[in-house]
């Protein structure tokens, strides 16, 4: 459910008020201050992501701004040629060249730092850079439009210069904060009269009184209060988002992933601001449905909940909070995790070592094992919904994900699961990983998820699937009658025979001729001689990535 680089467990931990039972399930995340925090909307910050956007903007007006300086001073001297055609000064280095070099290196450092620090660094921290490279920019556009000198008595007259330009689009494409907007703002509409006192002082530019600077440049200051306007907007804007996306204590960030009937966001909570994944099921989803699949939905996601809540495996996702909001949003917290899904490790580095799948599946084995305990079959066992990576000091730490398919053995729900299915489009299961019985739509058990877990360890020792096929009919009609060829027969690398058979009994075809439980699996796999993969191995592996 949950990948990159943070997928999502989950344990209830505890808040600054004890967390509920996993009977609060279907509980309403009210969007009042007691709920979402006492502080008013105004108050709050912009999320994170739409900061981080805002910064990697920010970089790419920096360099268009590079662009501009060079085009404009190269330009700059071919317009003065022109119009001045006996003056040859401008055939010269001038005072304003070195301000325009200065303005294209200060564009491009602005760039490489909001580049390579866009993850690392605070947002606002190069939003406020942008400001002050902001005002820089109209310091070094007033004292370029006023550098060279014009003939005497030229009228003065009011116009919207670059720089009024310049602060409509600082606004518009990277919000910032109103008061921080309007001050940089009325600084940076200064610097063309600035320009103009300066050139005034040179003897290159006559104005008459004084006055008259500030008076030919009123418009730039008249768009800094359009500016501040444009950029209330764009925070009110961003401020709504923020509270749409308050789910209980948690507030949403940028979105991990999404599939099937879920999206996955990164969250904080709100006062112990420890970081956690968000998984939604939009109303609009629901919306599709007629009234009484919605309604199984809304049991699924709370049996999927409850399944979860009551699992307490260490290597099993687990839940810190769950909950209906007021627009009937169905949520539920996980914790964040550090590494990747089997999937991703396979396809990026390549088949695993024997001791390393057996270290791997023997985890997989504790957290299936107490959900068939309970009842439970998670029906959807593969190397996406298996998360291994770092947590705390251990290394290849594996999460099983995505209870999200769990079905109770004990409750005669299988019409009411098949028509739930069929309704949210959801193919229970992966045909890749799926066991013959479920295929055929008998009735299954754990052992169904020991088949997925033999198809996940095949994958795991060899990086291919047990059976390839053109589309998912043939790949189940395989599943339900070709032999798999042994694992040691699809790789070069030794695989001992105790090991092959250890994953060739997960796939048998009956599930009387698997091993009868999770347990007898760990137990077989861990009657293989091989020097078993250490914590150190592990450790070695992972700081070489």
């Amino acid at each position: 459910m949950i990948q990159t680089d943070t997928p999502a467990t989950a344990t209830f931990s505890p808040e600054v008020q004890p967390a509920p039972p996993p009977k609060r399930v279907g509980r309403r995340a009210s969007t009042t201050p007691a709920l979402l925090g006492s502080s008013p909307s105004h108050d709050r910050a912009l999320p994170d992501d739409l900061l981080r956007d805002a910064s990697r903007r920010l970089g790419i007006i920096s360099l268009v701004g590079a662009v501009l300086w060079i085009a404009g001073t190269v330009l700059g001297k071919f317009s003065y040629h022109h119009l001045f055609p006996a003056d040859t000064t401008w055939k010269t280095p001038q005072a304003a060249d070195a301000i325009a070099i200065a303005s294209v290196l200060a564009s491009l450092a602005l760039f490489a730092y909001s580049r390579r620090h866009a993850t690392t660094r605070d947002p606002r921290f190069i939003l406020d850079l942008g400001l002050a490279y902001q005002v820089f920019t109209a310091l070094a556009i007033g004292l370029n439009t006023h550098w060279y000198p014009v003939p005497p008595g030229m009228p003065v007259v009011p116009e919207i210069s670059w720089i009024g330009a310049v602060i409509l689009m600082f606004a518009a494409i990277v919000p910032n904060d109103p008061k921080k907007t309007l001050v940089a703002g009325l600084i940076a509409a200064t610097m063309n009269p600035l320009g103009m006192l300066i050139a005034h002082a040179r003897g290159s530019w006559e104005y008459g009184p004084a006055g008259n600077a500030l008076l030919m440049h009123y418009p730039d200051f008249l768009l800094v209060g359009v500016a501040v306007v444009i950029s209330h907007v764009m925070t009110s804007l961003g401020h709504q988002v923020t509270k749409a996306r308050e789910m209980g204590s948690y507030r949403l960030g940028e979105l991990l992933g999404s599939g099937g009937m879920g999206e996955v966001y990164r969250a904080t909570h709100r006062m112990l601001a420890r970081p956690a994944a968000i998984k939604l099921i939009r109303p609009a989803t629901l919306g599709a449905l007629d009234g009484e699949a919605a309604k199984l939905a809304v049991a699924r996601f709370h049996r999927e909940a409850e399944a979860a809540a009551n699992l307490r495996s260490p290597h099993t996702v687990e839940l810190y909070d769950f909950g209906v909001t007021e627009d009937d949003t169905l949520y539920f917290v996980m914790e964040l995790l550090d590494g990747m899904d089997l999937e991703s490790l396979v396809r990026k580095h390549g088949p695993v070592p024997p001791n390393r799948a057996i270290h791997i599946v023997r985890q997989v084995c504790e957290s299936l094992e107490e959900a068939h305990a309970q009842g439970l079959v998670h029906r959807d066992i593969k190397p996406a919904n298996i998360h291994v990576g770092r947590l705390g000091l251990r290394y290849d730490f594996v999460k099983v994900l995505d209870f999200g398919l769990v079905k109770q053995i004990a409750v005669p729900s299988r019409n009411e699961g098949q028509l739930l299915v069929t309704a949210i489009g959801l193919t229970p299961g992966t045909p890749a990983y799926m066991a013959p019985e479920m295929a055929l739509g008998e009735e299954f058990d754990g052992r169904a998820d020991l088949y997925a877990l033999g198809c996940v360890a095949y994958f795991l020792l060899t990086g291919q699937l047990v059976f390839e096929a053109m589309d998912a009919m043939q790949m189940v009609a395989k599943h339900l009658r070709a032999e798999p060829t042994p694992p040691s027969q699809r790789v070069r690398g030794l695989i001992p025979a105790a090991l092959d058979r250890a994953v060739l009994a997960c796939l048998a075809k009956s599930p009387g001729d698997r091993p009868r439980d999770a347990g007898e699996l760990s137990r077989m796999l861990g009657a293989v001689e091989l020097e078993p993969w250490t914590e150190e191995r592990a450790r070695s592996w992972w700081a070489s990535m």
